[in-house]
């Protein structure tokens, strides 16, 4: 990880004279160069260089730096507020402020904070917090998706506001970020996940959208929720959340694919019956954590042989080892899909590989 993955990822993604960062690069590594930039790659990647440093990887402190800069000059606004998509000088090509990307905007804040001690980063994710609260809040509950308020909304940006409030109220000790993540993990448990499994597509008042997106389930999202629900007892010692954290994990479980030895897939319905038996990275790298979680706080042996047996799969069939670089879907065949490699999934990839190599530590010690 340090050795190989991060040094690499360093030297695509980042470039000193090159404003924000490379958000594509081609299957053999080299760079897609382009204009666009969006606010999500380059605060998943501020992040990732974040944890890199605190993890000792050289020059990754300079990267996160490099990053910041362009996220608070170039992808926030005159106005203040975050465009979804600019240009490498900071020319607005898609305005809307989207709530996914103020989730991750948070939580690289939070990470950048705690790599540098500083105390100004933690302020600015307390004023995107703030516009989130009164600008995006939904009458139903929950946020809107943007400020278009386009539909359907969905439950997958609350989970990484969730994560985001988990890293903040580590980095600042400032309990409020506890009592948000408290209300997202109330919300999932009344709207997103009310029959068990966990919905991602929904209307204006969080009942099912219609049609085939209110059937979608996604495996992968379950393990993530699995995750940070165990975390969110960690920080609260709310019972429910692992409640909620076992039943989520059972249902991937069943019909993901994963405790079968094989990649999990992207979607099936409520009863498990495949919509789309393709198996991304992300999800993947969801699983590692959950398993993870089930070994860290459930003492589960059989997690435990799981989570060699899923990490041999993922540098089998996803990621290579001596580059670093991967491939980010499998087909429903399993034959992989040779496209270009998208930067943002290394958040993914780095989160999950940091904590099975911490709890694999404490599990020896």
């Amino acid at each position: 990880m340090t050795g190989t993955l991060l040094p690499r990822w360093l030297e695509r993604a980042y470039d000193p004279g090159r404003p924000g960062y490379a958000e594509w690069v081609r299957p053999d590594g080299g760079i897609m160069t382009a204009e666009r930039r969006t606010t999500l790659v380059t605060a998943r990647t501020l992040y990732v260089f974040s944890h890199a440093h605190l993890l000792g990887v050289p020059g990754a402190l300079a990267a996160a730096r490099h990053g910041l800069s362009f996220l608070l000059k170039q992808c926030r606004r005159s106005d203040g507020r975050f465009s979804h998509a600019c240009t490498a000088t900071g020319e607005v090509i898609d305005g809307k402020s989207d709530f996914y990307d103020l989730a991750f905007v948070i939580f690289a804040l939070a990470w950048y904070a705690r790599a540098t001690g500083e105390a100004e980063p933690l302020e600015q994710a307390e004023a995107v917090m703030r516009f989130i609260e009164t600008e995006l809040a939904s009458p139903s509950g929950g946020f809107l998706e943007d400020t278009l308020n386009t539909v359907p909304h969905r439950q997958n940006p609350h989970m990484h506001l969730l994560e985001a409030c988990h890293a903040m109220a580590e980095s600042s000790g400032d309990k409020r970020w506890l009592e948000r993540a408290d209300a997202i993990v109330r919300l999932m448990q009344q709207r997103f996940a009310a029959d068990g499994t966990l919905g991602e597509f929904f209307d204006n008042d969080w009942a099912p959208f219609a049609g085939e997106k209110g059937l979608v389930r996604e495996p992968g999202h379950h393990y993530e929720w699995t995750w940070l629900l165990y975390h969110h007892e960690r920080l609260t010692g709310s019972k429910s959340a692992r409640e909620s954290a076992r039943q989520l994990f059972a249902f991937g479980e069943k019909f993901g694919g994963g405790a079968q030895g094989k990649p999990v897939i992207n979607e099936v319905d409520p009863q498990g019956r495949v919509l789309n038996g393709a198996a991304l990275l992300w999800p993947q790298t969801e699983y590692l954590k959950a398993l993870a979680a089930r070994v860290e706080f459930e003492d589960d042996h059989e997690a435990a042989a799981r989570l060699d047996q899923h990490l041999r799969l993922v540098f089998a069939h996803f990621v290579d080892p001596a580059t670093g670089l991967w491939a980010n879907q499998l087909d429903a065949s399993g034959n992989k899909v040779i496209e270009p490699v998208p930067v943002r999934v290394l958040y993914h990839l780095l989160l999950a590989l940091a904590d099975v190599c911490r709890v694999k530590t404490a599990a020896k010690a």
